[in-house]
């Protein structure tokens, strides 16, 4: 399937799915599911990606180098968040201790502050097929970065 897809087709792709899944966030917590700490810091890839592949569709069209080189960016970026959102999943499934600040640890960073609601970092607030949003944010970064990176080494042609 990926064979069939052009560089520029994988760029608008990555567009897509980025675009889609911090719509995604932001429509789970207007329906009630805050995010914690760690939640909001793995939407700034996605606060990157979006504008980054859209510029890059735009400005790279016919340029080559310019499309592969946005492709690798972009690779890069959703497997940084990839790897964030395998972390922050993991201190779900408590696998390893996350940030005292939003885990129920000690109060190291000050009082907290009590006119916000507290979110726990370590403490999931859905779970869609077994996974949380953590999880989910891992595995569609992970395919982002797969897409953008796998394509970015096709053909010199732009339209490859």
């Amino acid at each position: 399937m990926l064979k069939s897809i052009t560089s520029y087709q994988a760029m608008l792709l990555v567009f897509a799915i980025t675009f889609a899944t911090i719509a995604g966030a932001w429509i789970f917590q207007f329906a009630g599911y805050e995010p914690c700490e760690l939640c909001l810091m793995q939407r700034y890839a996605y606060y990157a990606a979006v504008p980054l592949s859209l510029l890059f569709a735009i400005l790279a069209k016919d340029n080559a180098t310019l499309l592969r080189g946005g492709l690798v960016l972009l690779g890069l970026i959703m497997l940084g968040s990839c790897i964030f959102g395998i972390f922050h999943a993991g201190v779900e499934w408590k696998f390893w201790a996350g940030p005292t600040t939003c885990t129920g640890g000690s109060l190291g960073g000050g009082l907290p502050d009590l006119t916000k609601q507290a979110v726990m970092c370590d403490q999931p607030a859905i779970r869609i097929l077994g996974l949380s949003l953590a999880g989910w944010n891992a595995i569609i970064s992970g395919f982002a970065a797969f897409l953008a990176l796998n394509k970015s080494y096709g053909s010199s042609s732009a339209s490859q």
